[in-house]
C-alpha cells in the first residue's frame, strides 16, 4: 500500500514538473515581426505589343511572349514505376529551383527515401533525381530505430543556408512522427548528418511538417508545423541560427481539425495561415487565422471560403498585396486542383486557373483501354518535352501511372499536396503529386497571371 502510495506521489510530481518544464520551455521568445522577401520589380509591358501566339494542344511554346506570358509544365521526378508524394521547392542562389519529394514502393514503406532534383530555367530542364536520405542512413545518423520516411520540406535560412526538414517515424502511424534536419552550404550538392529536432522537452513525438518556412525580422526562421496524437492542430516553430528550436506557438486548440498551416506574409506585420481541415463540420472548409502584430498573437480559427476535401493545400502572397493559394476547390476527392487569386487580403478568392479537372470521369465506368488514353493526353499536357519523346518512352510513363490509376479496378487520379513559391525575379513555382507517380512541376510569369486575373475580372461582368 505504501508503496502504491509513493508511486502515485512519484507519478503526480512527474507530471507536474513535465507540465511546468514544458510552460517554462514555451515562454516565447522575442517576436520582431516578418521579413520580406525580396522580389524584383517586374517591367511594365505594352497590352499588344506582340501578336498572341498559336498554341498546340500539348506542350508549351518555347519563346515567351510579352502579350500572353509564359506557363509552362515538367515533370520532376524521373523515377519510374515508384509512388511519390509530397513535394516542396526552393529557390537557390544562383535562380535555380530546387525540388524534395519522397519516394518508394509505397507510402510508409521501408524502401522510401527522401529524393531531389535542380530546375534550371535557362535551359527547361531537371536534373536526374539524386537520394538526398534514406531510412538507414537516418537512422544510423539518429542511433534509433527509424520505421520511415515523409514529408521533405526545404527553406533557405538567413545566412543562404539550405535546410531539409522531413518527417521520421520510429513506431506507429504518422502520429508518431518527430523531425529530422539536414543543412546545406552548397545548394544541396553535400548535406550534413541528419538530425532530430527536440520540438517538446516532453516525449517529442508527433510533430509533423508540410508548410513552407519563412523569416522573422531577426532572421530566425518560421517553421509551420502540426500536431496529430490524440488531437490534431497547428502550430509554428521558431528555428535560431544553428537550427535549434527556441519557440513554438500554438494556432489552434484541439479538436479544430487544423492540419498542415501555410503562412502567407504580407507585411511585416500582417500573415494569413491556411489550414487543412480535418473535423467533422459541414460543410468541409479550409480554415484561416490571422496575426497583425508580427506574429506576437494569433487571432480565433475562422472558417475560410475554400471547400476542402481533408487535403493539404498551399498558398504564396506577392509582393503587391495579392494573394494566391492552390487547392483540391471541393470537399470530396482530389481529382481537381485550382489556382485560386484573392485581392483582398484572403476573404474573398476567385479561380483563375483550373490546373487539373478530372471530376468528369467519376462516375463514366471507363474501361482500361479508355482510361489509358486519357492519361496518354495527360502526360503530352504535362510535359512538353514527351511530345517529341519517342513512343517508347512515352509507353513507359503510361504504364508507370497505370499502377496508380487503375489499382482498384476503376478509373482515379489524384492531383494533391501542392506546394508554392514565388522566385526572386517574380515567376511562380508549383510542385505537386500527380497520380502518386510523378512530381509536376507548372511555372508562370507575372504577365500570365495578370492576365488570368483579369480574364476572370472580365468575365463576371
Amino acid at each position: 500500500m505504501v508503496d502504491t502510495k509513493r508511486a502515485i506521489t512519484l507519478g503526480i510530481v512527474m507530471l507536474a514538473f513535465g507540465f511546468g518544464l514544458c510552460k517554462a520551455w514555451h515562454q516565447p521568445a522575442p517576436v520582431l515581426g516578418f521579413r520580406m522577401p525580396v522580389i524584383e520589380p517586374v517591367a511594365a509591358q505594352p497590352e499588344a505589343a506582340v501578336p498572341p501566339v498559336q498554341r498546340r494542344r500539348y506542350g508549351r511554346d518555347n519563346e515567351p511572349n510579352v502579350n500572353v506570358g509564359t506557363f509552362s509544365s515538367y515533370f520532376a521526378s524521373s523515377r519510374q514505376s515508384a509512388q511519390v508524394h509530397a513535394s516542396s521547392i526552393v529557390e537557390l542562389k544562383d535562380g535555380r529551383t530546387r525540388a524534395f519529394w519522397f519516394s518508394g514502393s509505397r507510402e510508409g514503406a521501408s524502401d522510401v527515401t527522401i529524393n531531389s532534383a535542380v530546375f534550371d530555367p535557362a535551359s527547361g530542364e531537371w536534373s536526374t533525381e539524386q537520394v538526398i536520405a534514406d531510412r538507414s542512413g537516418t537512422q544510423r545518423a539518429l542511433h534509433r530505430y527509424i520505421a520511415k520516411l515523409g514529408n521533405p520540406v526545404a527553406g533557405q535560412a538567413a545566412d543562404g543556408t539550405l535546410r531539409l526538414f522531413y518527417v521520421t517515424v520510429s513506431l506507429g502511424g504518422w502520429a508518431g512522427s518527430s523531425i529530422t534536419m539536414l543543412t546545406s552550404k552548397d545548394e544541396g550538392e553535400t548535406w550534413s548528418a541528419p538530425r532530430r529536432l527536440i520540438t517538446s522537452p516532453f516525449i517529442n513525438i508527433s510533430t509533423l511538417v508540410k508548410g513552407t518556412p519563412f523569416l522573422y525580422a531577426d532572421g530566425t526562421m518560421g517553421l509551420p508545423v502540426y500536431h496529430e496524437f490524440v488531437t490534431k492542430f497547428a502550430e509554428i516553430l521558431r528555428l535560431d541560427a544553428a537550427g535549434n528550436v527556441i519557440d513554438k506557438q500554438r494556432l489552434a486548440r484541439g479538436g479544430q481539425g487544423t492540419l498542415q498551416p501555410v503562412v502567407l506574409v504580407k507585411s511585416p506585420d500582417e500573415a494569413l495561415v491556411l489550414t487543412r481541415y480535418a473535423g467533422k463540420d459541414n460543410p468541409h472548409l479550409a480554415r484561416r487565422i490571422s496575426t497583425a502584430d508580427g506574429g506576437r498573437h494569433w487571432g480565433p480559427v475562422e472558417k475560410s471560403s475554400f471547400p476542402n476535401p481533408d487535403a493539404a493545400l498551399s498558398g504564396v502572397a506577392l509582393a503587391d498585396g495579392r494573394l494566391l493559394a492552390v487547392l483540391n476547390h471541393q470537399e470530396q476527392g482530389r481529382d481537381s486542383l485550382s489556382l485560386m487569386l484573392s485581392t483582398d487580403g484572403g476573404n474573398d478568392w476567385k479561380e483563375i486557373h483550373r490546373l487539373e479537372e478530372m471530376r468528369v470521369i467519376r462516375d463514366k465506368n471507363l474501361d482500361e483501354k479508355q482510361c489509358l488514353r486519357i492519361v496518354h493526353g495527360l502526360l503530352l499536357n504535362s510535359d512538353k518535352t514527351l511530345a517529341q519523346a519517342p513512343a517508347a518512352t512515352l509507353d513507359a510513363y503510361v504504364d508507370s501511372a497505370k499502377a496508380w490509376v487503375l489499382a482498384n479496378g476503376n478509373c482515379r487520379f489524384e492531383f494533391s499536396y501542392p506546394y508554392m513559391i514565388q522566385a526572386s525575379n517574380g515567376d511562380i513555382h508549383l510542385a505537386y503529386t500527380w497520380n502518386r507517380v510523378f512530381i509536376k512541376h507548372v511555372t508562370f510569369d507575372q504577365t500570365w497571371l495578370n492576365r488570368r486575373s483579369k480574364k476572370g475580372a472580365d468575365a463576371k461582368h
